[in-house]
Order: structure tokens, then C-alpha cells, then sequence
């Protein structure tokens, strides 16, 4: 699947992420950011647009309502970030951890992840819409009651992901692992998935599987 890659600029001023609380409104744009440590702060509403954001710590930060985009983050550390009722548009998370983040009543659409941990983040009552996860570890992430789609799960560790209320229909999860999810089965119709995926739902189902 072809998703809207990030349109930044090759000519950004350097910034500092603290450069924020200087400006008017809380918005960056047109500008790299390296190497900050941006650790258990807390600011509404912010605006990131074309932004690259490289080796940076954003720990424990509240970021809910934030609107991104355009926007590239690479060897970064968003663990316990709150990400909540938030817009994020054409962005990327490369190599980064995002363990526990909160996406929770948010957009999402033209975003990929890749190489990332984002295991325990919750997504719950959001739009995800043309969204790869490319060889990352969502154990235990929920998307609880969650609109996907055209979204990709491609060499994902699922293990004790939550989708319930969430349709799994044209979902593609054959190529990703777990061992145990939590889905209902009318949610599970349509759903790609492997033979020995196919397998492990019988068995949930309580079926037994004979040679």
C-alpha cells in the first residue's frame, strides 16, 4: 500500500523543542529539531509542521490535542507520551519508542511506524486511515473500538492486542505474530491471516482440530 510520505523541506533552520514556549502560539514549523531533551512537560495544542525531529526524549510529555504535520521522527523516545484527541497527518516514527503513548480519540492517516516498540500504547475511539506498522511490537497495544482503514500490519508482534468493537475486515495480519488476541469473532470477518493464524482462532473458538 502507497501512503503520502512526508513533504518536508530541505532547507529547515535548526531549532530547540523549548523554543516552543517562546513562541505565541505553542507551534514549530519549517525547522529540525536534535538532540533535545524534552522530558515530563506539559503543552496543549501544540503544531508541528514540517518538522524533522531527530534523537530527541520526549518521556512522560503531555502533548494531547497536538497537531502534526509533515512531520519525521527518527531515534526518538515518546514513551507514556499523551498524544490524545490529537490530528497526526502525513508523519513518520522511525526507530523510535513509543511505549504506553496515548493516541486515544485521535486521527491518524498517511502514517507509517517502522522498527518501533509501541507496546501497552493505546489507540482507543480513533480513525486510523491509510496507517503502516512495519516491523514493530504493538504487545498488548489497544485499538479498542477503533476505525481502520487500509491499514497494515506487516511483520508486527500482535501478542495480547486489544481490538474489541474494532472490524478487522480487508486487515492484512498474516505476516505478523501472537499468541493470543483479543477479537470478537464477528470482528475477526474478512481478516487476512495465515493458515497457522487461522489455526490458533479455531482453537480460541474452542474447536477441535484433527490431522
Amino acid at each position: 500500500m502507497k501512503i503520502d510520505i512526508p513533504k518536508i523541506s530541505p532547507k529547515l533552520s535548526e531549532r530547540n523543542f523549548h523554543d516552543i514556549f517562546i513562541e505565541e502560539d505553542p507551534m514549530l514549523e519549517m525547522c529540525v529539531i536534535a538532540d533535545t531533551d524534552f522530558t515530563s512537560e506539559a503543552v496543549e495544542r501544540v503544531r508541528l509542521y514540517n518538522v524533522e525531529i531527530k534523537n530527541c526524549k520526549f518521556t512522560n510529555t503531555d502533548f494531547s490535542n497536538i497537531d502534526m504535520t509533515d512531520v519525521r521522527f527518527e531515534n526518538c523516545d515518546l514513551s507514556n507520551v499523551n498524544m490524545s484527541k490529537s490530528s497526526i497527518h502525513r508523519v513518520e516514527f522511525l526507530n523510535s519508542k513509543l511505549v504506553g503513548c496515548e493516541f486515544t480519540e485521535s486521527y491518524i492517516g498517511h502514517v507509517k511506524f517502522e522498527n518501533s516498540i509501541i507496546n501497552l500504547a493505546t489507540f482507543g475511539n480513533s480513525k486510523l486511515e491509510k496507517v503502516i506498522f512495519k516491523e514493530v511490537s504493538l504487545q498488548n497495544a489497544d485499538f479498542y473500538d477503533c476505525k481502520l482503514k487500509k491499514v497494515e500490519f506487516d511483520l508486527c508482534n500482535l501478542n495480547e492486542a486489544n481490538f474489541e468493537q474494532t472490524s478487522l475486515k480487508g486487515i492484512d495480519i498474516s505476516s505478523s505474530t501472537f499468541e493470543s488476541l483479543t477479537v470478537s469473532m464477528n470482528d475477526l470477518k474478512g481478516c487476512k491471516v495465515s493458515t497457522d493464524q487461522a489455526i490458533r482462532f479455531a482453537s480460541l473458538m474452542g474447536l477441535i482440530i484433527k490431522a
